[in-house]
């Protein structure tokens, strides 16, 4: 394994568990309140990004339901395969999230749920100005992030025989990103999993 290319460990992690990961967290409605909640606020019919997308479930298919004009992206060419096959109303983009375009303002949501916790450290905020600028005045993003700064690999990852890389800043500093990268956070909350958790945020472009 190739612990200088941790993307690479990200992508060929996801390529060979999109299932079983679907398989161990795979409520379908898992994440509906946060969804429930972003619909409320966006317009109806409006475009959201769905960074780091996976297989296009639950967060996709919810929106794009509900009429949403939906984009996802994500390292793992399975997982975009999946989603395009699970989704065929939205749009499926294979690219690191750090290495997307999008022309300024597109977007009235983006969505990053599970997925910045893989991204290395010094491209984190770098990342998060683009959200900013891709976002319309007004638009949302609501990203899950690390609660405790740690970065490794779980060599064994969700018992499937493959390792997978993850890099986390404690939840103040990524409330700090967010607001240097010209967001203002509205709510952030403690999401508990296991003996940790992550950080939930609710940022909006001004």
């Amino acid at each position: 394994m190739d612990l200088e290319d941790p993307k690479d460990v990200v992508r060929r992690g996801y390529d060979a568990l999109s299932v079983r990961y679907d398989e161990a967290y795979g409520a379908e409605t898992k994440y509906e309140p946060w969804l429930s909640d972003l619909r409320a606020r966006i317009p109806a019919g409006g475009t959201v990004l769905d960074l780091g997308c996976g297989s296009g479930v639950p967060v996709a298919r919810s929106l794009a339901d509900a009429a949403y004009r939906v984009t996802g992206i994500d390292i793992s060419a399975v997982q975009v395969r999946r989603a395009r096959e699970r989704v065929p109303e939205a749009e499926f983009i294979q690219v690191d999230a750090t290495a997307a375009s999008f022309d300024d303002a597109p977007f009235d949501a983006v969505v990053s749920l599970y997925a910045l916790i893989h991204i290395p450290l010094s491209e984190q905020p770098p990342l998060l100005q683009r959200v900013a600028a891709w976002l319309r005045p007004g638009g949302w993003l609501v990203a899950t992030t690390g609660h405790r700064a740690w970065t490794g690999v779980d060599e064994n990852w969700l018992g499937g025989g493959a390792p997978m890389w993850l890099s986390h800043a404690d939840a103040a500093t990524n409330r700090a990103w967010m607001t240097q990268a010209g967001l203002t956070v509205e709510r952030e909350e403690f999401v508990p999993e296991g003996d940790g958790g992550h950080a939930l945020y609710w940022a909006r472009r001004p």
